[in-house]
């Protein structure tokens, strides 16, 4: 669907800790992606997953908060399984030997673009929802 387009800079996603924007997949549904920075010398400085825990549909990034990560984590902050910033895979909690969902990002001089064919950049920023949704409600003894 698209070849290429710059979505933000890798300093960006560095200093906000993750960076959000929608696209429209190859079955025409609208899925919010997020970026956050990779600590990992063999993959580019940022990674990008679709805002969704693989336990539920619960929202990894949030407009208050955006993602939460920690120690090169993201938190679902309804869980509290955590996935790894550059490969997505979970070894704990309700979500545990599961992967997020990638979208294929190319970083170029510290510019960050979406190279996933299967997917076109709709706008930056999350879905426009239908106002339902309150949050988590957090069955997790983490607190933030």
């Amino acid at each position: 669907m698209t070849s290429r387009y710059r979505l933000t800079s890798v300093d960006a996603v560095r200093d906000e800790g993750s960076w959000v924007f929608t696209v429209r997949d190859q079955h025409d549904d609208d899925e919010e992606v997020f970026l956050v920075p990779c600590d990992d010398d063999e993959k580019p400085p940022v990674e990008a997953w679709v805002n969704r825990c693989t336990h539920e549909a619960q929202r990894l990034y949030r407009e208050d908060i955006g993602a939460i990560t920690r120690d090169g984590e993201v938190v679902c902050p309804k869980h509290g399984s955590t996935f790894d910033t550059c490969s997505g895979y979970c070894d704990n909690g309700d979500a545990a030997d599961t992967t997020l969902v990638s979208v294929d990002v190319d970083v170029e001089d510290g510019q960050v673009y979406l190279a996933d064919e299967d997917v076109t950049f709709l706008y930056e920023g999350t879905k426009h929802d239908d106002g339902d949704d309150d949050g988590p409600s957090s069955t997790s003894h983490l607190q933030f």
